[in-house]
């Protein structure tokens, strides 16, 4: 629905849809913005689910968003250690790996990384 003032879409309904081993994201170009709802299942880790897709040593996106469910850990190239767990908000800059900690399937609203991450 686009009206001069107001566009909406429905991520149940979004523009592409990229699969990769253990999860995927969702894409949806809103105005000049473009976001990813992205779910990452038990098991999932960057450097072997999305790697052989991106072609990078480790992932080069930037990421700022909102978990939605779940909780993630990581680690950046220069070895520092981070994670977000649902409820948080998050600034990740390129050059790290991620993975799935639990049993809880991840969910997270990217508001930066719709347009690049893991698009073959």
């Amino acid at each position: 629905m686009r009206d001069m003032a107001f566009t909406k879409k429905s991520m149940s309904k979004p523009d592409e849809t990229r699969k990769f081993g253990h999860g995927g994201i969702k894409v949806a170009s809103i105005g000049d913005h473009t976001l990813g709802l992205g779910t990452f299942r038990p098991g999932w880790k960057w450097s072997k689910d999305v790697k052989p897709i991106a072609k990078t040593e480790s992932c080069q996106v930037h990421h700022v968003g909102y978990v939605i469910s779940g909780r993630m850990s990581g680690v950046t190239d220069d070895g520092a250690k981070w994670s977000v767990k649902a409820g948080d908000v998050m600034d990740l800059e390129p050059g790290h790996d991620a993975w799935v900690v639990g049993k809880e399937t991840v969910a997270i609203l990217d508001i930066t990384s719709g347009a690049t991450y893991a698009k073959k």
